[in-house]
């Protein structure tokens, strides 16, 4: 959660003799530098602006607590905008940093997405996309929904004094300050500058994946460009079913270390590691792989000196997480982490995932005392239907009609790691599946969506796999320039310090090595056309969108 976003800094550059007075007439101090001050500001209907304030910051090196210092910042405005939405008595924070010379604004807004329980970023609390947006010429924004800014703890906010689940701030969070940021945002900006941006872009990963496909859904006009990374969506099934492997364990009379959990997943990626041709431990299809845990069945393993064999009940748990959550009577509700992902966050006897478990206590059982240690099979499958029924509409944002977006000429890139050990990615391969259906298939789908499935590359970055050189880049091309990205570039550095490049091919087509050449080489893969994800289908009961 804490990777950076990687940015291709625009080389159009804004003449300030050529600019209009800003509205405010006194608001420069210069033919180049803009006065930081507050602003003018439109919202949407429904929304009221409760106060502006501005503060001129120096840029330099940028330090914040637990994070890696940004350098080489310019001179920003640091503007906070709060919002409210009358009836809901919310509070909504907006911030938006902004380049003050002219000269280092690239004319493009882009707002900043989320993790786990923040709606935005805005004060580095895990990441620097705010900062990381200015320095490359951005003017940048994020929103805290009025849900404050800690990414795990939602006692504060989630239930009423009654204990009923918040409605309006769980509507923030969901959908409508994505909005509210999109509009605000662009506003501030064009009444800083005196113009408008020229483009609009989302950028985000995690929830802000799911912040960015909701926005394709339900806000078509609001952005040109959606970076939406490790997506979230279907939030109502997959905050559930990342709790699966509790009720596996009750269920079965488990109690596997995570010594044993990762000698599975040792041997899986032993198993099938060379099915592309490359022996570089990783999978890269993991749809692919066949390996069944059932093999490992009276292995003898040593778990820091002390030797265990592993149970015939012990593999079929682990087959069962791999699996995903099934209705008792063996219906399939979603999906499991895949083989050589890391089993520790979502599969560790007695300590579920932390937003699956706040998800269920608060918002589905409307019961923070609700312990999710102890579900069983039965129990899942209750409380999986409950969340279903009460919040897909609200949160699901996986309608897989995009026609809106496409008409108005969004483009939408979406990246997902082979190795997410959060977020399950053939959920993400699912939703694409079922755009392809409601919209004719993938030739009419690629021209404004495209996905790419990363091997090796864990929840939002990090892995053995290579990690994205400029994805950010990548879509801003195919926005202004028109040029749809068939690969993506990633790139790894190896233990022995050489560096191993590689164009992803975009979904469904598969990244092949050719049988020669070094295999650390781009140039020594091509794309397949064969489908070996194994997701031509979805066999998921369908949800009324």
């Amino acid at each position: 959660m804490k990777k950076k976003f990687l940015i291709m800094l625009s080389a159009v550059l804004l003449l300030s003799a050529a600019l209009p007075p800003l509205a405010g007439a006194d608001s420069r101090d210069d033919d180049s530098t803009v006065r930081c001050a507050p602003v003018h500001v439109a919202a949407p209907k429904g929304t009221r602006v409760v106060s502006v304030t501005a503060a001129a910051q120096p840029g330099g090196t940028v330090t914040l607590p637990n994070l890696p210092p940004v350098t080489d910042v310019p001179a920003y405005c640091d503007i906070t905008i709060t919002l409210t939405h009358p009836g809901a008595g919310d509070s909504v924070r907006v911030k938006l940093v902004l380049p003050q010379d002219r000269g280092r604004w690239n004319g493009r807004f882009q707002a900043t997405g989320g993790s786990a329980y923040l709606a935005g970023d805005l004060d580095g609390i895990i990441a620097t996309p705010l900062l990381d947006g200015v320095k490359n010429g951005y003017a940048t924004a994020a929103t805290d929904a009025g849900v404050g800014q800690n990414p795990i703890d939602v006692s504060d906010w989630a239930l009423t004094t009654t204990g009923r689940v918040n409605r309006p701030l769980l509507q923030n969070f969901a959908s409508r300050s994505l909005h509210d940021l999109a509009v605000v945002g662009k506003s501030a900006t064009a009444t800083f500058y005196g113009q408008d941006a020229r483009y609009a872009y989302w950028n985000g990963c995690s929830t802000g994946g799911r912040q960015g496909y909701q926005l394709a859904q339900d806000y078509p006009q609001d952005f040109q460009g959606i970076l939406a990374k490790a997506p979230a969506i279907s939030w109502d099934r997959f905050a559930v079913a990342a709790l699966w492997s509790q009720a596996v364990f009750n269920s079965e009379h488990v109690q596997p270390t995570q010594c044993e959990l990762t000698a599975f997943t040792d041997a899986a990626v032993r198993a099938c590691d060379r099915l592309d041709g490359v022996t570089d431990a990783i999978i890269d299809n993991p749809a692919a792989c066949r390996w069944d845990p059932r093999r490992l069945v009276g292995t003898t393993i040593d778990c820091e000196g002390q030797r265990m064999t592993i149970s015939r009940a012990t593999a079929e748990a682990v087959r069962k997480i791999w699996q995903g959550p099934q209705t008792p009577s063996g219906r399939r509700l979603w999906y499991g982490p895949n083989k050589g992902a890391n089993l520790e966050s979502l599969a560790s006897v007695g300590k579920p995932f932390t937003v699956a478990d706040s998800w269920v206590r608060y918002f589905v059982q409307q019961n923070p005392s609700f312990d999710t240690t102890k579900l069983t099979y039965q129990t899942f499958d209750r409380v999986f239907a409950e969340s279903q029924r009460r919040y897909h509409a609200v949160i699901g944002s996986d309608d897989p009609d995009l026609s809106a977006f496409a008409r108005a000429g969004g483009k939408l890139l979406s990246w997902h790691g082979q190795s997410d050990q959060l977020v399950p990615t053939r959920g993400t391969i699912d939703y694409r599946e079922r755009v392809n259906r409601h919209a004719g298939g993938n030739s009419a789908v690629d021209r404004h969506y495209r996905l790419f499935l990363l091997p090796g590359v864990a929840h939002c970055g990090g892995g053995p796999g290579g990690q994205p050189v400029d994805d950010l880049g990548a879509l801003v091309s195919w926005v202004e320039q028109g040029t749809p990205p068939n690969t993506l570039t990633v790139s790894a550095t190896r233990a022995d310090g050489k560096t191993a490049a590689r164009h992803v091919c975009a979904y469904p087509q598969s990244t092949r090595y050719l049988g020669h050449g070094d295999p650390d080489d781009a140039a020594s893969y091509r794309c397949s056309s064969t489908d070996t994800h194994g997701h031509r289908s979805s066999h998921l009961q369908e949800v009324d969108q």
